[in-house]
């Protein structure tokens, strides 16, 4: 009897419409499967609204990356990409697209939950594998433009809106369900269903499976990695969102002292003034001046000396100001002492208006609405040693992607790549080293065989920014998970407007890219890793 794969390779795109339609009639454990149909080859048209919040996939031939935080509870931090993330970043409208197969079906594992998720399967020269794509902030929508650059690249692929709509919060109130969908079990269902139709549209099962996400996508693919290591085979991870909870304590101990003293509000203007400073203090410590930080933690910049000698003026900070850029440089602390979660690094200080200015950051906002059960909870009262307990316990156990003991996965030969951009505010640089260096405390020495972590200079949230920021991540996971060629340095690449004006390598960490001292600083060619 011949497979449907072979049918469609016989028959075209009739006999597929035909094995695509009748998706429709499959029967899943809690699914309801409400669209099954062709979609003709053409321009790919997002449905109104989507992709608010979701970042876009990392290409697994062409160049791409991750994008931002997503929409956010209110305006300031979380109201979609941030600046910067190039165009090309994930299918944009527009795009033309083969033709596939289009299901959509609503998931209900609990009796509150109500998970959309849509898995595209393209019609012709599939390449065997499946890549599920992720979320930004509160997510709330499926994912289109990720899944539109997965299926570009010959994927089957699947996304999910976490179970519920709109990139807020407030879907948790008074429903623990929805949490609980949101925090794991919406991307390990729609995994589980996405896997049976591929199965049953091609007559086999997907040879490799694949998580792709950033920010709330990479702590999706780091708790997918720690409660279900048989979901996927390799995992990109990008600028996790994994201790959100600590991530959320940290962005209002930062913010609430400029909410309660407006005075300490820093314009956008003194901001990138402040960043031009930390440059010309520290772009020359990596033996390029190219007006890059490779390594910010290798640098030592002092705020304070910005401080104005008298009264205020645009080339200088206030008091007031100055206290606020160092709470953003360091580490979140309780009053015992306890690091809660790492600070900003210097030469991304253009980019934190979003917190030191009179807004709170919606998104962070988000987890104490959750934790107090409060859709009106207001961050002037936050007091970081009482809200912290209360917002782990009630948030974090369930959301929080921290565990570093990721045996399960790697004995079934996954691999797990790790990057961050050293110029993201969104998500502080040192939260994924920590998760990495946890991984390497927790299960010994050196795990290189299938964790690798890699920073990149200049890049913002998940992308953009003045380094090399256009990095093909999914290319390198697939030959490392495939062909066993584990990534030391993976080329990156600036474009401006549509000209390459930089490449560069980035470095399996702890090492960095060091110039030879010969040829062009902007060749990735002339330079190595040490």
């Amino acid at each position: 009897m011949l497979t449907i794969y072979a049918l469609m390779l016989a028959g075209g795109l009739a006999a597929d419409a035909s094995a695509c339609e009748s998706l429709k009639t499959l029967s899943l454990p809690n699914t309801t499967i409400t669209t099954a149909e062709m979609v003709p080859a053409g321009p790919f048209t997002p449905p109104a609204g989507a992709g608010r919040g979701a970042p876009p996939a990392a290409a697994g031939r062409g160049q791409g990356d991750g994008a931002g935080r997503g929409g956010g509870q209110a305006a300031g931090r979380g109201g979609g990409q941030p600046p910067n993330v190039p165009a090309n970043a994930q299918a944009q409208a527009g795009t033309v697209l083969a033709a596939y197969c289009r299901v959509a079906a609503t998931l209900k594992p609990s009796a509150d939950s109500d998970i959309a998720i849509e898995v595209w399967m393209p019609a012709e020269n599939w390449n065997g594998k499946f890549q599920a794509v992720g979320n930004g902030g509160w997510a709330g929508t499926v994912s289109y433009p990720a899944m539109a650059t997965a299926l570009s690249e010959g994927y089957a692929t699947a996304s999910t809106n976490t179970g519920h709509v709109g990139g807020n919060a407030v879907f948790a109130v008074d429903h623990p369900e929805k949490l609980t969908d949101f925090a794991y079990r919406a991307v390990h269902e729609m995994t589980v269903q996405a896997k049976a139709l591929i199965n049953k549209y091609y007559g086999r099962a997907p040879r490799f499976s694949y998580w792709n996400g950033c920010s709330t996508g990479g702590r999706q693919g780091l708790m997918a990695a720690q409660r279900y290591p048989a979901d996927f085979d390799a995992i990109l991870a990008g600028a996790p969102a994994n201790y959100q909870t600590h991530l959320h304590v940290w962005d209002l101990s930062v913010n609430v002292p400029v909410l309660l003293n407006p005075a300490a509000s820093v314009p956008p203007a003194k901001l990138q003034m402040v960043t031009t400073a930390a440059i010309a203090a520290c772009d020359a410590k990596d033996g390029v001046t190219d007006k890059l930080i490779g390594n910010p933690r290798a640098c030592s910049f002092d705020v304070a000396a910005l401080q104005c000698k008298a009264g205020d003026a645009e080339n200088c900070l206030t008091a007031p100001q100055v206290e606020a850029m160092k709470r953003a440089y360091q580490p979140a602390k309780t009053s015992s002492g306890q690091v809660v979660f790492p600070g900003k690094e210097p030469g991304s200080e253009y980019q934190w208006a979003s917190f030191l200015g009179t807004q709170a950051p919606g998104v962070s906002v988000g987890s104490f609405i959750v934790a107090y059960n409060n859709a009106n909870w207001d961050p002037k009262t936050f007091d970081l040693d009482r809200d912290l307990k209360i917002v782990d316990e009630k948030v974090g156990v369930p959301v929080n992607a921290v565990n570093p003991d990721l045996r399960a996965f790697k004995q079934r030969g996954g691999k797990l790549l790790l990057y961050h951009g050293w110029n993201d505010t969104a998500i502080s640089p040192g939260n994924t080293i920590d998760y990495y260096q946890s991984v390497l405390a927790n299960m010994g020495g050196k795990q290189d065989d299938f964790i690798r972590l890699f920073m990149a200079p200049g890049m913002q949230h998940c992308g953009g920014g003045p380094g090399p920021n256009q990095v093909n991540w999914m290319a390198a996971l697939e030959r490392w998970r495939e062909s066993g060629q584990a990534p030391s340095r993976i080329e990156a690449g600036h474009i401006n407007g549509t000209r390459v004006d930089m490449t560069r390598p980035l470095c399996a960490y702890p090492q960095v890219a060091v110039y030879s001292g010969v040829g062009s600083t902007n060749d990735a060619a002339n330079f190595t890793c040490k």
